[in-house]
């Protein structure tokens, strides 16, 4: 045996040789064509622990809410069981699910091997106003570490939402509106050869978050929560103090939550080098029933960092129970807002319109301001060049709003601007001024003009839109600007995370391209040709997801055609300027001709520059179960991206074929799963 020690002779050699095989070490990744890349989002803990060192209950009060605990032990199965029932409270069962039917939960995301999806639910019966309605969580048994065997299941109704978590993890979440039956603690029957030790408690138990046993990261762009049948709405961003925040929507079942009324909410996370990102606690939790919010913005005012957003109150309750009918008459009476503190309202009557939260350390920890500024339910406050407050209002009001105050008064200024959109978002630019509003409308102007001399950018087919849903536009420290917004999937409300940097010509024109920070990881790339004429090439991909890149020689009358697996292309007119996704290369509209870039997966956009000498493309396949297909990122010439999801789309070969056109340096690499 050799120990190594200062005495050793072999010690020496290796100390002078040390320095140069950490540098070949090093080198080996550049050497293997391999590029790390990938920026990662640091996930909160999901694991929580239940106190049951209280007595169970012998009766349930439902306005205390519940919680059941019991042990589960699943073998596979065919068919259907039920596990545990109150009769006309709740039934909890396995079953089969279709793996074809991806409505709602969204169970295909969580196959097994075999393709089969059996799933774990529970359905709570629930009395809103009007009448009883089951309330239904799940999760697709696949999704599990290892399915069959022994599962530590809890089932809790908080009075807000009703809550499914299997061995100490939350697997699902719905917030409901109404209440279950009262019922006696021992009309809970159970199948003893599946759960053991069931037990009920009443009120519910208090859940403790526990640190992470592990560390979990999920990819930054393209990101989606954890959860089949969790999704990334509409997008909010900032950047304050060396950070740059995204504030998303978090909606489950494809905006079908709280009996399709919504129950979103904005999770948060942010980043100060865009390579690594935190996930913190959610922003503005829903903490009563009357609770779903809307699309809203983070802005500044005395150096803190808020976020101003809507409670869509009237999709629960008829508008004469919202706060708005006050609001209103306020506002005609006097020609300004009201502020109203949510305990000034009457019994009966529920706090609707903008409200606002402030964060206490100026990165997270958000608390509420539990106070109505105005009766929009989509607002956007901004802070003008003059350092005056405004609102752009969307949803249960319309105009221009000014205050000097963010309590207000709030005063309209101008009642027909922005003239069209919702979820508005508003920028300036290198002496210009824009409007993004929403999923198909931009306006722009030069920033000293009255507004009177918006553009409507869209019509002139010069518009930033790329297939990304209510686009939020930031400046960040280096003086980037940055677009985000979320990919619609398989034409459900909610998608993955996308993030762009934005280019700006002369004329005030926005291109966008791929964020240098945020490219996928991949490993080693294969050439799949040095050069590729119009006799064309096909070749298999090997691989779910992978970053695809080519150079372009331009020609006069240049086209290409690229074919990804079955039934679905995309094309690029280079003497057009124009690129589109379609099934069989036949024409789709952009948005100007009356094409919808944010749900379909056919469209096409316009006015491409930079074109005309040698370019390169970039095209990025990201395929993953709880997408039930793939998505397709291309950037084209470093100028624009276009991305799109495609239902059912495995991309394992592709075929390419220029016409007039010579391709160099076609090159596939996969991605770091």
């Amino acid at each position: 045996m050799i120990t190594f020690t200062q005495q050793s002779y072999i010690f020496p050699f290796m100390k002078r040789f040390l320095p140069l095989f950490f540098f070949l070490a090093a080198l080996l990744p550049v050497m293997a064509g391999c590029r790390e890349g990938g920026s990662k989002v640091l996930l909160r803990s999901n694991e929580v622990l239940f106190d049951t060192a209280v007595a169970p209950a012998a009766f349930v009060a439902p306005e205390a809410g519940f919680t059941i605990v019991a042990s589960l032990t699943l073998a596979d199965f065919d068919g259907n069981a039920e596990l545990m029932s109150v009769p006309g409270v709740l039934a909890v069962r396995l079953r089969q699910h279709d793996r074809t039917d991806i409505a709602k939960q969204n169970y295909p995301a969580g196959p097994m091997p075999d393709g089969r999806v059996p799933v774990l639910e529970a359905a709570l019966t629930l009395y809103p106003p009007e009448g009883a309605s089951d309330m239904t969580v799940g999760v697709p048994l696949g999704l599990l570490p290892e399915p069959w065997g022994k599962h530590d299941l809890v089932l809790q109704f908080t009075g807000v939402a009703w809550e499914m978590y299997i061995d100490g993890r939350l697997v699902d979440r719905d917030y409901a509106f109404g209440y279950p039956l009262p019922f006696d603690a021992t009309a809970l029957d159970s199948d003893g050869s599946v759960v053991g030790g069931a037990r009920i408690f009443s009120p519910c138990l208090a859940a403790r978050e526990l640190p992470a046993s592990t560390k979990e990261y999920k990819e930054a762009q393209y990101f989606n929560p954890r959860g089949h049948n969790s999704w990334v709405g509409d997008v909010a961003t900032i950047w304050y103090k060396g950070r740059y925040h995204v504030f998303y929507l978090l909606d489950r079942r494809g905006h079908q939550g709280k009996f399709g009324r919504g129950g979103h909410y904005f999770e948060h996370l942010s980043t100060a080098d865009f390579k690594h990102w935190t996930e913190h606690e959610a922003a503005t939790p829903i903490e009563h029933q009357w609770e779903t919010f809307g699309t809203g913005v983070p802005f500044v005012w005395h150096d803190s960092l808020m976020v101003s957003y809507g409670m869509h109150t009237s999709r629960l309750y008829p508008y004469e129970q919202t706060a708005s009918p006050r609001e209103w008459e306020h506002i005609k009476q006097f020609g300004f807002s009201e502020v109203l503190p949510f305990e000034s309202l009457e019994d009966g009557i529920y706090p609707s319109g903008t409200t606002f939260s402030v964060s206490r350390d100026g990165v997270s920890n958000f608390e509420k301001s539990r106070i109505i500024l105005h009766p929009s339910e989509n607002p956007t406050i901004y802070t003008d060049p003059d350092g005056q407050l405004c609102m752009l209002a969307n949803y249960g009001s319309r105009g221009t709003w000014t205050a000097s105050d963010l309590r207000g008064p709030w005063s309209c200024i101008s009642e027909d601007f922005p003239p069209g959109g919702d979820c508005t978002f508003i920028f300036t630019w290198g002496g210009w001024q824009y409007i993004v509003g929403g999923f198909t409308n931009m306006w722009k102007k030069p920033v000293p003009a009255p507004i009177e001399d918006y553009e409507d950018v869209v019509a002139q087919g010069l518009d930033l839109y790329d297939g990304l849903c209510v686009p939020s536009i930031t400046q960040i420290g280096d003086g980037r600007y940055l677009m985000a917004g979320w990919v619609m999937v398989n034409g459900h409300w909610g998608g993955p995370l996308v993030v762009r940097e934005l280019l700006q010509q002369a004329d005030g024109t926005i291109g966008s391209r791929f964020m240098p920070e945020m490219m996928p990881a991949t490993g080693r790339s294969r050439l799949l040709a040095r050069s590729v004429g119009e006799e064309g090439l096909s070749a298999e991909t090997l691989c779910r997801s992978f970053v695809l890149t080519f150079d372009v020689e331009p020609a006069a009358d240049g086209h290409l055609s690229l074919k990804l697996g079955e039934g679905f292309q995309w094309d690029l007119d280079a003497a057009a300027g124009r690129a589109q996704f379609s099934s069989d290369g036949s024409h789709a509209k952009s948005l100007r001709e009356g094409g919808a870039p944010h749900c379909t997966s056919e469209y096409a956009i316009e006015n491409i520059r930079g074109l005309d000498a040698p370019f390169t493309v970039r095209i990025v396949v990201k395929g993953e179960p709880k997408w039930g297909g793939s998505l397709v990122d291309v950037e084209i010439a470093g100028r624009r991206t276009m991305i799109t999801h495609r239902g059912g789309l495995s991309v394992d070969n592709l075929s390419l074929t220029p016409t007039g056109l010579t391709i160099k340096n076609l090159r596939l690499a996969p991605c770091k799963e």
